[in-house]
Formats: C-alpha cells, sequence, structure tokens
C-alpha cells in the first residue's frame, strides 16, 4: 500500500507546485491554503520510507496508511476541481485576469460569483486540517526522515540477454526433441495428448514454446493453435480463441452451440496442433473442445499445467515433469541472462551467483527477475551482497510463491513503474496487453519500456499485483462483490459473460472509482446511468460494448482524462463534452453509426489523443489546429471543401500547421485534398515518429489524369520529418512514387509499408535506408519487374566491396504482385553463374558463367521473407543473396528457378512444387531441403558438399520416382 502511496504522494505534491501561480488557480483566492497542502504533504513524505517498513507487521501503521491513502486521492480531486472551477471563472470574467496580480485587494471582492469560490476555499481549508489530522497521527509512531529524493533504480536497457530462457542447454534440451519427436510420431493417431507439468515459473511455457515453434513441427499439421485456458475461463471464450488463432471469423453475439459447429467444420478432415497452456481444470478439453476437434483427421494436443491431476483427467498419454534448476543450471541461466562473457567475471561471482540462486529456489522465473536488478550493481561480491541483505526478500504476509525474488524485482521498480505494474493488474488473465492501450491507460511517458506491440503477464506477476492492491482495484464480476466493498475500490475491471452490466447499488455511498474498464467476451449493454455513478471517474474505457447514448451529464465528469468509445453503437456525442477540460484521451475508432463532432470539441484544451479511424465522420468542426497538444492523429479526415460557417466535410491540410507536438498522424481520405501552400506541413514537425498517408479504397472507374497529377502533388508536399520511424502509404493512385521515399528524407524510417498502391510501375529506391527493418508490398498489379532501383544501386557502383543494400533489413513481406515477372537485385552483367534465362518452351535453362565478383552485399539482416504466390503467380525466378539472418525459405507455388548465395543461416527450403532449378551456394547450414517435386536441376557450390548429403539423396529419388529419371546435379564453379 505504501509503495502506491509514494507514488500518489508525490504526484500530488508535485501538481500542487505546478498548479500554485496558475492564473486560474490565483483567481480563487486560495494560494496560502494549497501552499500549507503542499507543506504538509511534504512532511508525509518523511514518514513514508518507516511506514513501508512496518506495513505488514503492525495494524496502527497499516490502518494510518489506509486513510493516508484515500485523503491523498480526495486531495487529487481537489486539485482538478480547482483548476476546473478557476477556468470556468475566468472564462465568464475575463476582465477579472489583471486583478489576479494585484497586492493588497481581496480576490473576493473583485470577482462577483463568491459563492462557488466560497465553496471551493471551504472544501480546501476543511481538507487541510484533515491532512494535519492524519500527519500528526503518524508523527506519534513513525520515524521522521530526512527527506531526500529516493534514487530510482534505472530499468536496465543494456545487454540483457532476452533469449536466455530460451537456450537449449538450459532448460531441457533433450526434453524438447523426445516431446518433438513424440508429437511427429503420432501425428497420423485420431487423437494424441502430452502434458507439460511443473510449478509456477518453472519453464512450461519456454518448453511448449519451443515444441510449437520447432522447424520440424511447422508445415506438419493443416492447423495449428496455442490457447491460453486461464482458471475462470468460459466456454464461449475458449472456442473463439481456437477460432480466432486458426483464422475463422465469428459474430460476436454467437453461442457456444453456434461456435462450436463452427470449429468442426473449419478443421473437418485436417490435421490438428493444439496447445492447451496453463490448465486448472479438465473440462476445459472433456466439455469444450474434445468433441468439436474429432472432427479432424488427426489431433495432438499439448497441455501445460501445475498439477498431475489435470493432466491425468485429461487423458494425456505421455506427462513430462519440469523440476527446478540445479545450482549450477541456475547460476549459468543467470550469468548468462547478465551476459557476463568474461572467464574471470564469472568465476570470481561464482559464489555469491549461487547464494542468489539458492535464494531464488532454483526458480528460473526467479533468476530472470533478479538479473536486471543484478545489472545496477557493481559487478563485485559487495555490490551484489547489497541484494542479498534487502529486507524484500522477507516481505511477511505474502502468499510463499510470491515472496522474495518475485517481490523483490517490484520493490526495485521505479515508482512510477510501480503504479503501471499494478494496472496490468486489471486485465483479464491471459489476456493480451497491447502496448498503446497500456500507454494511454496509464497517460504516461511508458512507451519506452516496451519492446512488443503486444505483451501477455505472467500468471505469477499477476497475482503479486493483485495481492499488492487487492483494497483498491478489482477485476471480474462486481455482482460477486458485496456492496460494502465496492465504495472502497478505485480502479475496477469488469469481466463477465452476462448480457449487460450493472454496478452495485451502495446506498448513499459514494462510487470512488477512478478507472473503469470493461472486458467481455460479447458486446454487453451499459445503461447510461453509469455516467451518474462515477463522480470521480478518470479512465472510462466501454470499448466493444453495445452503449447506444451518452447523456449531456457527462460533463460533469471533471477530473476524467481518458474516454474509449472504441467500436460501440453511439450516433452522436453531446455538446456538454466541452466541458471535459482535463480530457486527454478520446478514442472515437470503428464507431460506425457516428457521422459528425460536436462543435464543443475545440474546447478540449488538454487532448492529446483523437482517435477517429474506421468511423465514418462526414462533419467535423473547424479549428482542430487550437488544440495544440495534440500529439496522436487516428483517421484524421481531410476534406474542407464544402461546409458551413462552424463545420465542414473533412479538415482541410492547413490545420495540421500549428499542430507542432504530433507523433503518430494518420491521414485519411487524401484524395479529397487540395494542394498546400507550403512544402513544409509535416518537415518541420520533430516529433513525428509515426505517418499514414491513405486514400480511399478505388473503384472499378479509371482515375482521370487530373486526378492522378493532383495525388501526386500532394503527395510531393507531404515531406515528412527525418526523425520519422514508420511510414505506411494506403491507396495511392499516382503513377510515380513522392521522391522523398529515399535515405535522404527517411533515414531512421524502420518500418513502411506500400499498400494497394496499384499504379506504380516502378518500386522507390529504398535499398539505402539505412535502417529499415521492416517492408511490406502488397497490391502492386502494376509492377512487372523488380530491379535495381529498387536497391538503389541504379548508376552507382554495385559492385563495390562496401556497397550493402537493405543493410538492415529483417522482415520483407511481397504479397499481391500478380504481374511480376522478374526479380533480380544486380545489373544483368553483375548477374552470378550460374545464370538462369527462359528456352523457347517457357522453361528455364542453364548458362555456364565466370564465377562471379564480390558484388554488392544484399540483404544481410534479412531473418524473415514472406512471398505470397498464390497471388504472385508470374513471378518464374527468385535470386537471393547475402541474407545472412534468413533462416527459413518456403511457400512459393509458382516459382520455377531460385538461386540462393550467402545465406549463412538458412536452415530450410520448402514447399516449392514448381521449381526445376535451384543454385546453392554458401549456405552451410541448409539441413533440410524438400517439398520440390517438379525439380530437374541442382546446382550446387563445393562448399555445399557436406550439408548437402543430407537432403540430396532423397531429392534424387524424389525425381527418379515423379519424372523417372535421375535428378542432373551440377558444380558451380
Amino acid at each position: 500500500m505504501a509503495t502506491i502511496l509514494d507514488s500518489l504522494v508525490g504526484s500530488c505534491a508535485k501538481k500542487l507546485q505546478d498548479i500554485i501561480t496558475e492564473e486560474a488557480v490565483l483567481i480563487l483566492g486560495v494560494e496560502e491554503d494549497l501552499r500549507e497542502l503542499q507543506r504538509t504533504m511534504t512532511q508525509i513524505q518523511c514518514f513514508l520510507n518507516d511506514a513501508q517498513q512496518r506495513r505488514t507487521a503492525e495494524s496502527a501503521v497499516y490502518n494510518w496508511l489506509g486513510e493516508l491513502r484515500d485523503a491523498m486521492y480526495y486531495a487529487d480531486d481537489i486539485i482538478d476541481l480547482a483548476r476546473s472551477e478557476g477556468g470556468k471563472l475566468l472564462a465568464e470574467h475575463p476582465s477579472s485576469r489583471k486583478s489576479t496580480s494585484c497586492t493588497g485587494i481581496s480576490l473576493f471582492t473583485c470577482i462577483p460569483n463568491v459563492q462557488k469560490r466560497h465553496k471551493i476555499a471551504v472544501q480546501i481549508r476543511d481538507f487541510n486540517a484533515e491532512l494535519e489530522r492524519i500527519s500528526k497521527v503518524g508523527e506519534r509512531f513513525l520515524k521522521l526522515q530526512n527527506m531526500q529524493p529516493k534514487a530510482e533504480v534505472q530499468v536496465a536497457k543494456q545487454s540483457m540477454q532476452r533469449s536466455s530462457l530460451e537456450e537449449p542447454n538450459l532448460l531441457g534440451k533433450e526434453a524438447w526433441r523426445n516431446m518433438v519427436d513424440l508429437v511427429l510420431a503420432h501425428k497420423e493417431n485420431k487423437t494424441y495428448k502430452l502434458a507439460i507439468v511443473g510449478t509456477g515459473g518453472v519453464g512450461k511455457i519456454t518448453l511448449a514454446q519451443k515444441i510449437y515453434n520447432d522447424q520440424k513441427i511447422q508445415g506438419n499439421f493443416n492447423k495449428q493453435a496455442w490457447i491460453c485456458v486461464s482458471k475462470d475461463y468460459s466456454e464461449v471464450a475458449i472456442l473463439k480463441e481456437v477460432l480466432r488463432k486458426i483464422g475463422v471469423p465469428y459474430d460476436q453475439d454467437e453461442n457456444a452451440g453456434e461456435l462450436s459447429r463452427k470449429l468442426q467444420v473449419a478443421i473437418d478432415k485436417k490435421s490438428f496442433f493444439l496447445v492447451l497452456d496453463d490448465v486448472w481444470q479438465a473440462e476445459s478439453w472433456i466439455d469444450v473442445l474434445r468433441t468439436p476437434l474429432h472432427a479432424a483427421t488427426t489431433v495432438v494436443v499439448l497441455v501445460t499445467t501445475r498439477h498431475d491431476t489435470v493432466a491425468l483427467a485429461i487423458g494425456a498419454e505421455h506427462m513430462h515433469r519440469v523440476d527446478l534448476m540445479s545450482i549450477d543450471v541456475g547460476w549459468e541461466l543467470l550469468w548468462k541472462s547478465m551476459n557476463i562473457n568474461e572467464v574471470k567475471e564469472v568465476q570470481s561471482l561464482r559464489d555469491i551467483g549461487m547464494e542468489i540462486v539458492r535464494k531464488c529456489g532454483g526458480l528460473p522465473l526467479a533468476i530472470k527477475v533478479i538479473a536486471p536488478i543484478l545489472a545496477t550493481k557493481e559487478k563485485t561480491e559487495k555490490g551484489w551482497r547489497t541484494v542479498i541483505n534487502k529486507s524484500s526478500w522477507s516481505m511477511r504476509k505474502l502468499p510463499p510463491e510470491l515472496s522474495g525474488a518475485l517481490y523483490l524485482s517490484y520493490d526495485e521498480l521505479p515508482r512510477h513503474l510501480k503504479q503501471c505494474l499494478l494496472y496490468c493488474s486489471l486485465y483479464p488473465e491471459d489476456s493480451e496487453m497491447w502496448r498503446g492501450d497500456l500507454t494511454r491507460l496509464w497517460v504516461a511517458e511508458a512507451q519506452q519500456y516496451f519492446d512488443h506491440e503486444v505483451c501477455k503477464m505472467h500468471d505469477l506477476f499477476r497475482q503479486l499485483a493483485q495481492h499488492i492492491s487487492a483494497e483498491e482495484c478489482f477485476c471480474g464480476d462486481p455482482q460477486s462483490l458485496e456492496a460494502k466493498f465496492f465504495p472502497k475500490l478505485r480502479r475496477i475491471s469488469i469481466v463477465t459473460d452476462k448480457d449487460s452490466v450493472h454496478l452495485p447499488n451502495v446506498g448513499k455511498e459514494q462510487i470512488r472509482a477512478r478507472t473503469l474498464n470493461i472486458h467481455c467476451a460479447k458486446p454487453p449493454r451499459v445503461e447510461s446511468t453509469i455516467f451518474k455513478m462515477l463522480p470521480c471517474i478518470r479512465v472510462l474505457n466501454l470499448s466493444g460494448s453495445s452503449i447506444e447514448a451518452i447523456p449531456a451529464c457527462i460533463g460533469n465528469l471533471v477530473h476524467l482524462r481518458l474516454l474509449d468509445l472504441n467500436g460501440t453503437d453511439i450516433s452522436s456525442l453531446p455538446e456538454s463534452i466541452g466541458y471535459l477540460i482535463n480530457l486527454q484521451i478520446l478514442n472515437l475508432q470503428m464507431c460506425k453509426a457516428l457521422h459528425n463532432l460536436p462543435l464543443a470539441i475545440t474546447q478540449l484544451c488538454n487532448l492529446r489523443y483523437l482517435g477517429l479511424h474506421g468511423t465514418p465522420i462526414n462533419q467535423v468542426t473547424k479549428g482542430i489546429g487550437t488544440l495544440e497538444f495534440l500529439n496522436d492523429l487516428e483517421g484524421f479526415s481531410i476534406g474542407g471543401e464544402t461546409g458551413s460557417a462552424k463545420t465542414q466535410d473533412g479538415w482541410k491540410l492547413e490545420e495540421l500547421r500549428h499542430l507542432s507536438w504530433l507523433r503518430n498522424l494518420d491521414l485519411i481520405t487524401l484524395e479529397r485534398a487540395v494542394p498546400c501552400s507550403t512544402n513544409l506541413l509535416l518537415q518541420d514537425k520533430k516529433y513525428l515518429k509515426v505517418l499514414k498517408l491513405r486514400c480511399t479504397e478505388h473503384s472499378d472507374i479509371p482515375y482521370s489524369e487530373e486526378d492522378v497529377g493532383k495525388i501526386e502533388k500532394i503527395f510531393e508536399q507531404l515531406i515528412p520529418s527525418q526523425n520519422l520511424e514508420y511510414i505506411g502509404i494506403f491507396g495511392f493512385f499516382g503513377r510515380r512514387y513522392p521522391t522523398w521515399l529515399n535515405s535522404t528524407h527517411l533515414s531512421s524510417v524502420k518500418l513502411l509499408k506500400l499498400i494497394d498502391c496499384i499504379s506504380c510501375v516502378h518500386l522507390p529506391p529504398l535499398g539505402q535506408l539505412p535502417n529499415l527493418k521492416y517492408l511490406r508490398i502488397n497490391g502492386a498489379a502494376a509492377i512487372t519487374n523488380i530491379g535495381p532501383e529498387f536497391v538503389g544501386c541504379r548508376g552507382a557502383n554495385p559492385r563495390s566491396p562496401v556497397a550493402i543494400a537493405f543493410p538492415k533489413l529483417e522482415w520483407l513481406v511481397v504479397e499481391g504482385m500478380p504481374n511480376c515477372e522478374e526479380w533480380s537485385f544486380v545489373e544483368e552483367e553483375d548477374a552470378a553463374a550460374p545464370a538462369m534465362e527462359g528456352g523457347v518452351d517457357g522453361s528455364v535453362e542453364i548458362r555456364k558463367e565466370k564465377a562471379p565478383s564480390p558484388g554488392m552485399l544484399l540483404l544481410p539482416c534479412l531473418k524473415k521473407l514472406e512471398l505470397f504466390g498464390n497471388q504472385a503467380t508470374s513471378l518464374k525466378e527468385l535470386q537471393i543473396r547475402g541474407a545472412s539472418c534468413l533462416k527459413v525459405m518456403e511457400d512459393m507455388p509458382f516459382l520455377s528457378a531460385l538461386k540462393i548465395e550467402g545465406c549463412e543461416v538458412l536452415e530450410r527450403v520448402s514447399n516449392l512444387p514448381l521449381v526445376r532449378v535451384m543454385c546453392a551456394h554458401g549456405c552451410p547450414n541448409l539441413q533440410n531441403v524438400e517439398g520440390l517435386g517438379s525439380l530437374q536441376q541442382l546446382w550446387l557450390h563445393k562448399n555445399m558438399e557436406d550439408i548437402s548429403k543430407l537432403w540430396v539423396p532423397e531429392l534424387q529419388q524424389q525425381c527418379q520416382q515423379i519424372h523417372g529419371e535421375d535428378l542432373d546435379v551440377f558444380d558451380w564453379v
């Protein structure tokens, strides 16, 4: 509790410091009262360290902290109220602005509305007296400590080896291989079940992930799915999750019977590999999935669970128990997790390190979470001893599985991240947490602590977060909670499978919740009366509910920071929304019945995020540029040609001019834009990181020359800042891409998408983008060949030994390019021998040439290549050179010739049924070549001699069986 208070008291004191001199607060005449409040808070902060140590042992301290927590929440409300009411007074009496700086003149004689000011002043003074009383109570039994700001532990971003838990020599290499072999050995069985059993945090999921992602498993089943099964699972939720994972659409209101029949149809006469993770009750298989999955020809089920009884009840034919780590193996995991590579360091820290492993009980999860804490200390016995000696190891009143290293890892977090972690407990068990949602929920700059768009919380950490925040956070069905506890809650997450959401009747008491989230399997009905029951609400997330109307009383929710109506049925917003001057996040995405925005939206002076993506807005308010703090605009509709004095059919591009804080900008309906008077509209936005440029989906009617020229001019003017990291162009119908799509203007871009640019006949020169990691090209129907211009080397010297194309590209996805006939990154004369050319009958012939020169290094970081061949039906030849991170090349059913060179980690080439000619050079790890039923010629360099022995005999046998002749194998000299 005190840990949360540490953040809350500090936050309130900082807010007081900021608002005392604000004009909107000075006008209330309460400056001295607020300063007194600030002084009392500062003194209380001095008690918190002592209270932190004694709260679990002494009930008096515990009760005092509870009283203080309620007071701090009330203080936060008063600060909001003062800002809000003071702002209204300023708006009503603008002439009073000068009087706020007059000395010796009482503001109570300067402003007419005495009653309102007096009410606020009395509230502040009464609260001041109450807080002073709480402070004096604390003085009686708590030690006053020097209040120096506690040095925050820096989150160790350095060198933490993220994949250490996945090291096969640390977590069950033999078990992994054995279970993969068992899965494959029983892939013809009707049903085969395996189980991994072990305590929480021991590595069950890690082992299951190894099996699920094993290259031998991939491609052996028609369908694969990984499903997390929570303690309080629902039949509907499980079935929906299975359908979602195998790509089968469903309606939100479908019942279990309908979903089950849909699953039966989807897997009928197919093979299916299913992982059921974290199973607590065997009924999730027996009653929910066993019957519909019987339609499959083969079902292999892998279960992870903490209990032998669950595995036995499900009928597991093989059970593997994951045990705790030995001290030696645990120490190896610890130093590898910290990236300690020096032998001397490993030896010098061995004794203290093994002592830490013993305190972690050999639990891999505990060892992993202690590593970042140790990384902030000196790599000496003395430095690590400070961690061992921390009192957090033996925190009382915690369940055994949550104490020790797990609690210590929480206790060492910076203040703001402690609060953030507790927010995660509001998500249902095993649910996916999207980075954007979490960042908005915290309304803080938490983004720097995420490396993935989506994450899940380990159930032990979720239990820890729930335990710490039990008195103020609740996640579940509110009807299951006694009404007397409800008013004490500050954060509520409603999880229910009922048709409607109701808050319990608490009588005369007030619901003081600051956060309300709804997580339901189907869209629940939400009564509009909910807005009258939540006067203290700051985060109101009604996304996905079936609420249809927002009442005018929403304007009374002066504390509201976040309003999420994503995917609801609302058709309008009341003008009273303009009173929400503290609102920072307004999410109106996917509101299909909403066509216009209220005029008052321009009064939301603190708005940071406005989400309109997927909402058919056709009437907007002029003056969006006055919301100067906007930094995230999703679905910004362009137009402005028609409208009235106050509204228009869309915003003009010029209205972006004054939004200098933009970080994420998504522009839609750009075909309705008019050319700007400047090319600096986006170029001077130094904070802009994400830019999406969209035209409306094209129709069958061809675009006129005037339309094409206009859209090309508009895109040419939208030159982005050089700090941009993501850019997506969607539905562009010009014939040439804007000239700024090059390394000069996009030097920081890491992710780039070109989607449905149907008329562009050449790809832009992207090969020299120095930081590009992900490239997706989709719907490029006009492209007939991809040549050196794409690499960006035309006119340069591609033979230069230092020339590198796509130097950091890791993932290349090409889809929907039906007319592409040739793809080569090098000039004709630079192509490496043996060369391939089309014969008279369309076949591919080989001609021998001299050995290739070093040439340009291509795709040195490529890890994943996706060419969706069912749409690239004209692409016959593919040459890949120097893709030194590419591991798999597969599923290109229309390719007839493949040349791979210098792909050092490539492990598998498979499912290329029409390839007749394959050339391989410098691929020392290529252990699998299969699914090449048409192969007739194989060219191998001498450096492929040893590794090719693993698969050439099988290819030769296959050629003899299919074609009745030997496979021609040539030396690539």
